[in-house]
């Protein structure tokens, strides 16, 4: 294991534990997360790996395969900016209970795709931590405790969603988690005995003003809940009432939350039933509900669905928090290459860069490699 071996070429020793945690992609259930809503993401077969052995002092010395040189040397409360923010914030959230640490990391995340590699990180560094102090987390604390480091430490106001997908998915499976109560349990997602497969399709895109937009969505949201006298827009039952009492640009938001929770029961339903080659109408229905009422989308994004669909896809629909990012296609297997070409051809005409590709299958959460 490559990491190991940098470890010890690092530090001198071999590392007392190795823990793998992974990204991943939701399949529904976007935007619904700050909305006390349903989600229903899964992980992907890349990660973090996270090589550690503790100290007596309250030293991190901090090694990453994707950076090379010498480790980077630094107290366990330094807010310093980069990537080394992500794993001192879970010291920092861990308190008293860790002191210092020797750590190697390496990660093979696709750049850019949006698939969560900074969740991957910390829940990675968590589970060792864990593991090594016996602290006794459960996933979801680890969960918890990554998603505070992330909220309070880094300063990305993120829900539980990519934390706890990468803390407590299970390999074919998906994750219902209902991010009110943290309820969740993994629901069976054998794409291949159904001969499919999870086509991403990376538009290399992200435009700049994703994240003002994002605050802005989440702004709107809260208002038409406290309109509606609910604590959030999960709660609105009767959707035509509610729709009868907002106007512009919060009452589309709302459509598109309450329908949107619909159609992750629904598409458990579908799960459940064993229909998985039926969810593709309920990813297209997301998609043009992300698109009309949301209003996240990109021209990518729409072009990448659009021609996945055309290609031969079951049904396609961005994913992620929008304006560039990832799409995702559920596509025959023997499609795949039917589906890339439609994608790159209408790319090529529309004068976008051309996408990148990744075909994945739910793989497992945060585990303990050595």
């Amino acid at each position: 294991m490559r990491v190991v071996e940098a470890f010890r070429a690092a530090y001198g020793a071999a590392p007392q534990t190795v823990w793998r945690a992974p990204g991943r992609v939701n399949l529904i259930g976007e935007h619904t997360d700050y909305n006390d809503g349903f989600v229903l993401p899964f992980a992907v077969p890349w990660g973090v790996t996270a090589a550690i052995t503790p100290r007596t002092d309250d030293t991190i010395r901090l090694l990453s395969l994707q950076a090379p040189g010498e480790p980077v040397t630094i107290a366990s409360h330094d807010q310093s900016a980069g990537w080394t923010r992500y794993v001192v914030g879970v010291f920092a959230m861990l308190g008293e209970r860790v002191r210092g640490a020797d750590i190697a990391i390496d990660g093979d995340v696709p750049q850019g795709a949006g698939l969560s590699s900074s969740a991957a990180l910390e829940v990675a560094v968590a589970s060792a931590l864990n593991d090594l102090h016996g602290l006794g987390l459960t996933p979801m604390e680890i969960a918890l405790l990554s998603q505070k480091a992330e909220n309070d430490f880094v300063g990305m106001p993120c829900g539980i969603m990519d934390q706890a997908a990468s803390a407590l998915c299970q390999e074919g499976h998906a994750l219902f988690l209902d991010c009110r109560s943290l309820a969740s349990r993994n629901i069976p997602l054998d794409l291949a005995a159904h001969g499919l497969s999870m086509l991403i399709i990376d538009t290399q895109v992200h435009h700049q003003h994703a994240d003002g937009e994002y605050a802005k969505r989440r702004a709107e949201c809260e208002s038409a809940a406290r309109k509606l006298g609910v604590p959030a827009l999960r709660d609105v039952t009767d959707l035509a009432a509610a729709l009868d009492q907002l106007q512009g640009d919060e009452r589309k938001r709302t459509m598109h939350i309450v329908t949107e929770n619909h159609r992750v029961e629904a598409l458990i339903g579908l799960l459940r039933a064993g229909a998985v080659a039926e969810i593709g109408a309920l990813l297209n229905a997301s998609h043009l509900s992300l698109r009309d009422q949301y209003e996240v989308s990109s021209p990518e994004l729409d072009v990448a669905v659009e021609a996945a669909v055309k290609g031969g896809a079951r049904g396609a629909r961005m994913t992620g928090g929008g304006f560039g990012g990832s799409a995702i296609a559920l596509v025959p297997v023997d499609r795949l290459a039917s589906v890339e070409e439609s994608v790159t051809g209408a790319y090529a005409e529309h004068g976008f860069q051309a996408p990148r590709f990744l075909t994945t299958t739910p793989a497992r959460g945060a585990h303990r490699l050595a």
